[in-house]
């Protein structure tokens, strides 16, 4: 990144275990030196609390470990003797995508694309399954972005980081991969080189077994690969022969199961570190060779200029490889969009974009905010991040910042039926089903989160553009709707989703929503497009089909709009149409959306069992396992059946394993009944399966 010069040098680095990029000469940028050297929050006590796994390469650090931490060696682990295996394994496939026409003019398909690092909890303390707490990062982005990297690390702490189950769901629900990282730091910083060479250590027969040790994670684990950040200095051209070879084996090792490998701009081929800003000679080995491909992306180190870019875009071009390959590094972890970015270096106006780029700790739309932060103001700040103020079809203004809904074209998972969405972001103040509160407890898990609008806000009208965002205050499933308020002095269409999902004589849309008690009434169109916007920037041809009027009182109500009169064929963009009545202000809430051919149920889980307890304070933890149901499921859900005969939500995931904590005695109730059920696409549940916890 491009720095005015200081009268002392300073070296740029990655820093896992500070989380920030660094000055050698001190504490790094954003971190407090107790940081820097891997003290963390406390965790906690509870034993049976899972976390997502972290491992030093093969040695241990000297000493003891902190309090909550543990050290492990990569290379003694086997997947069979993981405790918390079936906690930290995702099970969600990575969907295929398309890029639909950008809803930005200035968008461009096929070019720049979107890399993040973002940590989102300290390297020890990670829960595998989310916790219970709304204050959590909880990317929604998706559709902006083409890989995250699942960042941390420290020299106190671990070295190797797998990816927690929930992001990973998540983000594979979306189509984007997730990389686990790899940090060798640097030696102001904890870093020792023995770690380096333990990890490309060769066996008698030559081979590297941490390589091989890697792909195993990534595959027993269900994420996509490494990034791989070497930045011990202290090295020689021998060992940076050793690491490129390495790079080469992880690389074939791991091509059968899809994964991929970033390489950060560290560690030269002397051995050397030094954040070369560039494709260069020095580090173009890390990345490409005589032979090929060594890794699949380069990440460029914040030190790069225009000049720069342009070269190595060029430089990858005569390899054979896309300049687009190359993530240019923004860092945005103290500043966030007032970050002083030469854009320009990156995104020219009227000329191919250069690179693509990659954002370092984007979470800071969560960090900056004060304490007492709601969910509702974290998003604001994210969409602000991505796409901008305002209308996401407005162009970005130069020499400012350039929201990356601007510059790349977002995609899309939507391709086959059934599809539905309660709007629920994966965190929440309560947790709602039917439009009841069955959990007064905060939460965050992002493996239960859906599929959400990628265009934040796309609206058409001649009138007042009404205030639209997501809310916490009232759902119908899950933690959260999306909230439209305003004068609708004209009819307002809200883009929600770019598609191509088939439909048919039997095709439905279902609608889930209601109006505030002090809203006026509003007549609700759907709006649904069988042909794409005919330009980037223009409104999809959208058919606007009636779903009726809504009036204050009415409560939630499910509205089904049949699609047949359409004809067959390929449904391009989903929205609706808000027309208000009255002159008076609309506050209308969108709890759900599906579209069908035909309802369907999900098959139940069976052999629900408790596999483990700890009991303190009067209350217990549990673990719980099951077999998966048969057919297609989308997550499952735990329930606990109280005397009275109500249901309290527990928590819920997309894996057949859930640590639960906190159960207490309800009155003199002999058992704590449990219940987990299968929840299908269209989220219908299966029959139960039950356990009791005797107390």
């Amino acid at each position: 990144m491009n720095r005015q010069p200081s009268p002392l040098p300073r070296r740029r680095v990655l820093l896992a275990g500070a989380g920030a990029a660094a000055a050698l000469a001190g504490p790094p940028l954003g971190a407090s030196p107790a940081r820097a050297a891997g003290r963390h929050r406390p965790r906690a006590t509870d034993p049976l609390q899972p976390y997502a796994s972290y491992w030093f390469p093969d040695s241990l650090p000297s000493g003891t470990p902190g309090d909550g931490i543990t050290w492990r060696s990569l290379a003694a682990w086997q997947p069979g003797t993981d405790r918390d295996l079936a906690f930290n394994r995702a099970t969600v496939p990575l969907a295929r995508r398309f890029t639909p026409v950008p809803a930005n003019p200035t968008a461009r398909a096929g070019q720049a694309r979107v890399s993040a690092l973002a940590a989102f909890d300290h390297t020890a303390g990670n829960p595998s399954q989310g916790s219970a707490t709304a204050d959590t990062y909880a990317p929604t982005h998706w559709a902006l972005l083409d890989e995250l990297v699942f960042w941390g690390g420290s020299s106190a702490e671990g070295l190797i980081l797998a990816p927690n189950a929930p992001l990973v769901d998540a983000a594979h629900r979306n189509g984007v991969p997730v990389l686990g990282t790899v940090f060798l730091p640097p030696v102001a910083y904890g870093g020792q080189l023995r770690w380096t060479r333990d990890l490309v250590r060769r066996d008698t027969a030559g081979r590297f077994p941490l390589a091989a040790k890697l792909v195993q994670v990534a595959t027993v684990y269900g994420f996509d690969g490494w990034f791989i950040n070497a930045e011990t200095g202290g090295g020689d051209a021998a060992l940076a022969a050793e690491m490129q070879a390495f790079l080469r084996a992880l690389r074939a090792a791991g091509a059968g199961q899809g994964l991929r490998i970033t390489w950060y701009d560290a560690m030269n081929r002397t051995g050397q570190v030094g954040w070369q800003g560039a494709l260069d000679d020095l580090n173009q080995p890390f990345f490409q060779d005589a032979s090929g491909p060594v890794a699949d992306s380069l990440f460029v180190d914040f030190r790069w200029s225009a000049r720069s870019l342009a070269d190595s875009g060029q430089l990858a071009e005569q390899l054979g490889r896309s300049r687009y390959e190359l993530w240019a590094g923004v860092d945005v972890e103290s500043a966030g969009w007032d970050t002083d970015t030469d854009w320009d270096a990156i995104l020219p106006e009227g000329r191919d974009q250069v690179v693509s780029f990659g954002f370092y700790r984007p979470e800071w739309t969560l960090q900056h905010l004060p304490a007492g932060r709601t969910p509702g103001q974290f998003h604001a700040a994210d969409d602000r991040f991505w796409a901008g103020e305002g209308a996401a079809a407005a162009p970005g203004g130069a020499g400012g910042w350039r929201a990356p809904a601007t510059a790349v074209a977002d995609r899309s998972t939507l391709t086959a039926l059934p599809f539905a969405t309660g709007f629920n972001t994966g965190h929440g103040l309560r947790w709602y089903e039917a439009g009841k509160v069955t959990s007064g407890t905060p939460w965050s898990h992002l493996g239960l989160q859906d599929r959400l609008p990628p265009r934040r806000w796309v609206v058409h009208t001649e009138g007042q553009r009404p205030d639209i965002s997501w809310d916490f205050d009232d759902a119908w499933r899950g933690g959260s709707s999306l909230l439209v308020r305003g004068a609708l002095d004209a009819p307002a269409t809200l883009e929600l989703f770019p598609a191509r999902l088939p439909a048919g004589a039997a095709t439905v849309l279902d609608l889930t929503h209601r109006l505030d008690p002090a809203s006026g009434p509003v007549a609700v169109e759907v709006a649904v497009a069988t042909r794409p916007a005919p330009a980037p920037g223009r409104p999809a041809p959208y058919v606007h089909l009636p779903a009726g009027t809504l009036r204050p009182g009415d409560g939630w109500r499910t509205d089904t709009v049949r699609l047949g009169p359409l004809g067959s064929g390929t449904l391009h963009a989903l929205g609706v149409r808000l027309t208000g009545r009255g002159g008076a202000a609309v506050t209308w809430r969108l709890g759900a959306l599906a579209v069908h051919d035909g309802p369907a149920s999900p098959a139940a889980p069976g052999g629900l069992r408790i596999t483990d307890t700890a009991a303190a304070d009067g209350a217990v933890s549990v673990r719980l396992a099951w077999r998966r149901a048969n057919g297609p499921v989308r997550h499952y859900e735990l329930h606990r059946r109280l005397p009275d005969g109500s249901r309290r939500f527990l928590g819920g995931t997309c894996g057949t394993a859930l640590y639960i904590p906190g159960l207490r005695r309800a009155g003199t109730e002999p058992a704590a009944e449990i219940e987990v059920r299968a929840v299908h696409e269209l989220f219908t549940t299966s029959e139960p399966a039950r356990v009791q916890l005797p107390w």
